[in-house]
C-alpha cells in the first residue's frame, strides 16, 4: 500500500474512532486490534474506486457506530470480508479475538460456492445460514445491512453490468428485512438506492419532478411550518416540528400502481410533530384537527395499535392552505427512535433513561424466532428462502382472539394462517372457525378488527388443499412437514405389509422383532441394503425404491444362518396360490392407506373390480383397473414393478369413480339425476357438462364416491330407469 493510500485508510479510522466515545478504553482497544488485523489481511486490496479496501469495512463499523452497536459487532464489521476474501479461518478469529466475534463473522461469509450446483441454490444457502444466524443474534442482520448500503452508496463504482442484479436483490430482500426490523430509515435508504441503479432514467425524471415541486411548495410549507409553531406555542405546548419529504422511490411505486401522473401524488410532503409524552400525541392530534379540517378516513392510530415491526405514531391527512391534503405524523421522542431505527434501538436505548420501553419483543423478535422455528423444520435452502420471501410482508392487518389477545397478521392471512400463529397443534387440528360469531370457511382472508375463534379437534390433521391459499411462512412450513411426516409414515407401513407379504412367500410367517436375538439379523441386512434404519429401509420399499421380494430373500437368508428355517408347508402354499409371476409379494387394500397408495385417476377402480398394483419408482404404489390400457403398457414395459393387490374384506371409505351420463335436455334434468343417485346413497364429487347446445341429447360426466362396484352398479340402473336418462354407463379406458 503506497503512502497516500495509507494515510486514508487511517484518517477514515480516525473518523470512525470518533464516533465510539460510548465505548470503555478496554472495548475501544479490542476494536482497534481487530482493525489492525483487518488491516493486514486486506494489505494490497483495493476497491472498484481505487481506494485502500479497508475502507469498506471502516464504512460498515461506521454505520454500526451509528447504532451504538457494542464492541463486538463492530470488531465483526470490521472483519467481516476477512474469512471470505483472506483466507483467514474462523478458527484463526476464535484464537486471536474469541468466539462471539468469528460467529458473527461467520454468520455473514458466504459459503463457497464450490459445494453447490448452481449460483442460485449458493445464493439460497448463503440466505439460510445469513438469515438462521441473525435469529440467534440480531447483530448479523444489522451488519449485514450496513454492509449492502455501503456497498449500494458505492455502487457506480461497480461495473454497470452487476448494478441490475445488485440493485434487484436489494430492493427485494434487504430493503424488506429492513422494514420488517423498523429500520425505517436504511429501509428508505436502500430503496432509493435499487430505484436509481434499476431505472437510471426514471430515477432522475422523479428526482427532477420532486426538486421543482419543492421550489413552488415552499411557501406553502413555510405557512404550515408558522401556523403549526404559533398553535402550539399559545397552548403552552414544547414539540419539535419538521417537514418530511416522501422517497422518490415510493413516489415512483405510487405513481405505477395506482398509474397516476406525478401531479396526482398528493402526499409529497408531511410534517413530523415530534411531542413530550404519550398524552401529548393525543393533546396535539386534537389541536391540529382544530388547526385544520381532517380527510374523512384518512386517521390511523400506530400507537394504540403499533404496526407489526414496533412502529408507532399517530397519522393523520388535513385539508391545509390552498385546499392542499397534507400529512402529518404525532410520535415522542422514543417512539422516533424506533420508527427510524427499529430494532437497533435496543442498544441506542441504553443510555436513555426510557430503556424500559425498547421492549424487543415487539421490535422484530417474533419474526426472528420464527426463523429459526422454520430452519429447524426445513433443511433444504431453496424452500427455506421460499418462506421467508413470503413472510416478508410490509402491510399487516390486527384481529383479535376470543380472550381480546390482538395479534398482528399479514395483509392476505386467512384463518388458518391466524390458527398456526397461536400455536402449531391449533392449526394442525383445525377443523372449523368463526369469525365476529359467524361460521366462515377455513380459507377466509381475515380483516382488521376482527374476532377469531379456532374449532379444533383430535383426529383431525392438515389438509393439503391449505398449501394452495396459507399466506405466512409458518403455516406453509408446519402443514408441509406435517405432510412430509405422514408421506413418510404411510410409505413405511405399506412396506412393512409388502416386505412381510414377500417374506411369507420366502416360508417365513412374520418379520422378525428388531430387539433381542434378531436384531443382529437386522443390522446385516441394514449393512446390505445401505440403509441407517429399519424405518428407512422399509420406506424406500413402500416408494418403489426397493424390491420387496430382494430384500426379503436376502432376509431369509440371514435368519437361515440365524436358524430360523423356513415353514415347508407355508412355502409351497404361498407359491401356488401366488404364481411364479408374483415379483414382490401381494397386498391387502382398505382405503386407509393414505398418501402412500393413490388410486389410478385414468380407470378409477373400486372394491369389486380386478386390480393390479403399480409400484412407481418413489411414488409409492398406484392402483389401477386390471383392465386399464395404461396399466398394460406400464406392465409391457416395466412388468417388474408390477405387485399382486386385492381388496381387503372390509374396506372402510368410500372410492372415487367416473360417469357418464346421456340425458334428454330439458328444465329440471339435472335434479332429477341428482335424485336419482341421492337414492342410491352415492356421493356427488364433481359434475361436468360437455361444451354443446343446450338443446337435444347432452353428455354429464360426474365423479361419484361408492362403497363398491355392487352400489356403483345400483346407481346406474337408477339412473336407466329415470326416463329423462337415455345412457348411463360408467366412464373406463379399458377399450
Amino acid at each position: 500500500m503506497s503512502a497516500a493510500e495509507s494515510n486514508a485508510a487511517a484518517a477514515s479510522f480516525a473518523r470512525l474512532t470518533s464516533r465510539l466515545d460510548y465505548l470503555s478504553a478496554a472495548d475501544l482497544a479490542s476494536v482497534k486490534s481487530a482493525y489492525r488485523y483487518s488491516d493486514e489481511a486486506h494489505l494490497g486490496q483495493l476497491r472498484n474506486s481505487g481506494e485502500p479496501y479497508i475502507t469498506h469495512p471502516i464504512a460498515v463499523a461506521a454505520q454500526c457506530a451509528e447504532w451504538k452497536l457494542d464492541a463486538q459487532a463492530l470488531m465483526a464489521a470490521l472483519l467481516h470480508d476477512a474469512m471470505e476474501d483472506c483466507a483467514v479461518t474462523k478458527t484463526d478469529l476464535i484464537e486471536r479475538f474469541g468466539s462471539p466475534v468469528a460467529e458473527l463473522v461467520d454468520g455473514l461469509t458466504k459459503l463457497e460456492k464450490l459445494q453447490f450446483n448452481t449460483r442460485e441454490e449458493n445464493q439460497a444457502e448463503s440466505f439460510r445460514k445469513m438469515l438462521l444466524a441473525m435469529a440467534r443474534d440480531v447483530r448479523v442482520i444489522l451488519i449485514k445491512l450496513a454492509d449492502r448500503t455501503h456497498n449500494m452508496r458505492t455502487l457506480s463504482d461497480a461495473p454497470r453490468t452487476k448494478w441490475a442484479r445488485i440493485a434487484s436483490e436489494t430492493l427485494e430482500i434487504y430493503a424488506p428485512i429492513a422494514h420488517r426490523l423498523g429500520l425505517n430509515q436504511t429501509y428508505r435508504e436502500l430503496q432509493d438506492l435499487s430505484f436509481r441503479y434499476l431505472r437510471p432514467w426514471r430515477y432522475a425524471i422523479v428526482s427532477k419532478a420532486v426538486a421543482k415541486a419543492r421550489g413552488r411548495r415552499r411557501d406553502l410549507i413555510q405557512k404550515v411550518q408558522a401556523d403549526l409553531e404559533a398553535t402550539f406555542e399559545r397552548h403552552g405546548m414544547t414539540v419539535r416540528i419538521y417537514g418530511r419529504e416522501k422517497s422518490l422511490y415510493s413516489i415512483y411505486h405510487k405513481m405505477d400502481e395506482k398509474n397516476l401522473s406525478f401531479a396526482q401524488v398528493t402526499d409529497i410532503y408531511g410534517f413530523r410533530v415530534i411531542v413530550p409524552g404519550l398524552i401529548d400525541c393525543y393533546t396535539a392530534l386534537g389541536l391540529l384537527h382544530q388547526l385544520y379540517k381532517p380527510v374523512p378516513g384518512k386517521f390511523k392510530d400506530h400507537i394504540a395499535i403499533s404496526k407489526i415491526n414496533g412502529y408507532q405514531s399517530l397519522h393523520t391527512t388535513l385539508v391545509g392552505p390552498s385546499s392542499i391534503n397534507v400529512e402529518f405524523q404525532v410520535r415522542t421522542e422514543a417512539m422516533h427512535l424506533v420508527a427510524e431505527t427499529g430494532i437497533a434501538a435496543h442498544w441506542l436505548y441504553k443510555e436513555s433513561p426510557d430503556e424500559s420501553k425498547a421492549n424487543p419483543d415487539r421490535l422484530g423478535s417474533k419474526w426472528l424466532q420464527s426463523l429459526l422455528d422454520i430452519g429447524n423444520e426445513t433443511h433444504d435452502a431453496n424452500e427455506f428462502w421460499e418462506h421467508v420471501k413470503v413472510d416478508l410482508f410490509p402491510d399487516a392487518v390486527y384481529v383479535f382472539t376470543p380472550k381480546s389477545r390482538i395479534m398482528a397478521m399479514p395483509r392476505g392471512a386467512t384463518v388458518v394462517d391466524f390458527a398456526y400463529a397461536i400455536h402449531s397443534n391449533v392449526g394442525d387440528h383445525a377443523v372449523a372457525a368463526r369469525v365476529n360469531n359467524e361460521q366462515v370457511p377455513l380459507r377466509t382472508e381475515v380483516q382488521n378488527g376482527d374476532v377469531i375463534e379456532i374449532i379444533t379437534a383430535k383426529e383431525s390433521y392438515p389438509n393439503p388443499a391449505w398449501m394452495g391459499f396459507v399466506r405466512t411462512a409458518r403455516a406453509r412450513s408446519k402443514i408441509r412437514q406435517h405432510l412430509r411426516s405422514l408421506a413418510q409414515d404411510d410409505s413405511q407401513n405399506l412396506g412393512e405389509k409388502m416386505l412381510a407379504q414377500a417374506l411369507r412367500a420366502e416360508g417365513i410367517e412374520h418379520l422378525p422383532d428388531e430387539q433381542g436375538a434378531m436384531a443382529g439379523v437386522w443390522d446385516k441386512l441394514l449393512r446390505f441394503s445401505g440403509n441407517r434404519t429399519r424405518s428407512d429401509l422399509l420406506v424406500e420399499i413402500g416408494l418403489g425404491r426397493r424390491i420387496a421380494s430382494i430384500v426379503a430373500k436376502r432376509l431369509a437368508k440371514l435368519l437361515s444362518d440365524a436358524g430360523e428355517k423356513p415353514n415347508a408347508l407355508l412355502l409351497t402354499r404361498e407359491r401356488f396360490m401366488a404364481g411364479e409371476a408374483v415379483a414382490q409379494g401381494g397386498v391387502a387394500i382398505d382405503g386407509s392407506e393414505n398418501t402412500s397408495v393413490r388410486f389410478a385417476t385414468c380407470c378409477r377402480p373400486v372394491p369389486g373390480d380386478p386390480i393390479l398394483g403399480y409400484l412407481g419408482r418413489g411414488e409409492g404404489l398406484t392402483v389401477h383397473h386390471r383392465d386399464c390400457q395404461v396399466a398394460v403398457k406400464l406392465k409391457n414395459k416395466d412388468s417388474e414393478r408390477f405387485i399382486v393387490v386385492e381388496w381387503a374384506d372390509e374396506p372402510v371409505r368410500t372410492f372415487e369413480t367416473g360417469i357418464v351420463v346421456t340425458v334428454n335436455n330439458g328444465k329440471g334434468v339435472l335434479a332429477k339425476v341428482a335424485s336419482a343417485l341421492a337414492a342410491a346413497e352415492v356421493d356427488i364429487i364433481q359434475i361436468n357438462m360437455a361444451d354443446e347446445s343446450p338443446q337435444g341429447a347432452v353428455d354429464l360426466k360426474f365423479i361419484i364416491a361408492v362403497r363398491d362396484a355392487q352400489q356403483l352398479e345400483s346407481a346406474l340402473r337408477n339412473l336407466r330407469h329415470t326416463h329423462v336418462v337415455l345412457k348411463a354407463q360408467r366412464i373406463t379406458n379399458s377399450n
